[in-house]
């Protein structure tokens, strides 16, 4: 199965790729991989500032993807309220930091689980946070949207889609990044959830667009270069609590995945194979 990791060179034939360095690439969950040298990423480290686990969340491909769904797809500026659905997640708090934070937007309110998470992301910057367990969710939600937003970055789908679908503004952008709410159903036995306020896209003229970061892969160092110079600023928040870490073999690793699926994580779930 393949999977993005950190790894220890073993053995190398390449010259400036020694033995003991620590790369970053995409291979398989096994103890071993022949990988070629030209799929590999050295880990530049960065004093006082970042450990080299960042290089799969902050600094890897979740942070690209936050970077470049706010930045790109969704072209978020100053004067724009956003919000974030799995804001506690690896995506949604880098994305709720870069809102804030490097591009200044107006108001930016973060949509968590549990009222430890919905803490922790107001620490990030954002300006409410609204917890999807709670039982006035919905009011809560309608709350904090109060004059409707421009700008929603969905990592969810689903009903959570759905209902936000009713809280933007006319012409309002919408990043469709990711739908952890129906990665486990089955659409041909009918358990996704289908969208009931559809309309509300046509007679508000809103913009959906679905993205994948491969689809930014020219611009990854750039970006990385970007995203290391806000931490530096301390406009981003790289300090270890934005990752969830779990010591476990390979035994362990459908069961700590599931996390993802149940809220058990914060920020980027990383697998650290003992």
């Amino acid at each position: 199965m393949p999977a993005r990791l950190i790894a220890e060179i073993v053995e190398s034939t390449s010259e400036g790729h020694e033995r003991g360095q620590h790369v970053t690439a995409s291979a398989s969950w096994s103890e071993y991989n022949v990988v070629d040298v030209g799929k590999v990423q050295m880990i530049k480290r960065i004093e006082g500032l970042v450990g080299e686990t960042q290089y799969l969340g902050s600094l890897g491909l979740t942070g690209l993807t936050a970077w470049h769904g706010i930045v790109d797809v969704v072209r978020a500026e100053a004067d724009d309220s956003v919000v974030v659905s799995g804001a506690a997640g690896a995506t949604g708090s880098m994305v709720v930091q870069i809102a804030k934070h490097v591009l200044g937007c107006r108001r930016v309110v973060g949509i968590a689980g549990g009222a430890e998470k919905c803490k922790w992301v107001r620490s990030l910057g954002a300006d409410e946070c609204v917890d999807y367990k709670s039982g006035s969710f919905k009011e809560e939600l309608v709350g904090a949207t109060e004059g409707f937003v421009e700008v929603y970055f969905d990592n969810v789908g689903g009903s959570m889609l759905d209902l936000m679908l009713t809280r933007m503004k006319r012409h309002g952008r919408i990043a469709a990044c990711g739908a952890v709410a129906e990665y486990n159903k089955d659409a041909g036995k009918g358990e996704g959830y289908g969208i009931k306020n559809w309309f509300e896209v046509i007679s508000n003229r809103i913009e959906i667009k679905g993205f994948i970061i491969f689809d930014f892969a020219g611009q990854y160092a750039e970006t990385v270069g970007k995203l290391v110079e806000a931490a530096k600023e301390g406009k981003i928040k790289m300090d270890g609590e934005n990752e969830t870490v779990v010591e476990v073999g390979f035994e362990g690793v459908v069961e700590t995945w599931m996390k993802l699926f149940q809220g058990g994580n914060r920020g980027k779930l990383i697998t650290k194979l003992v």
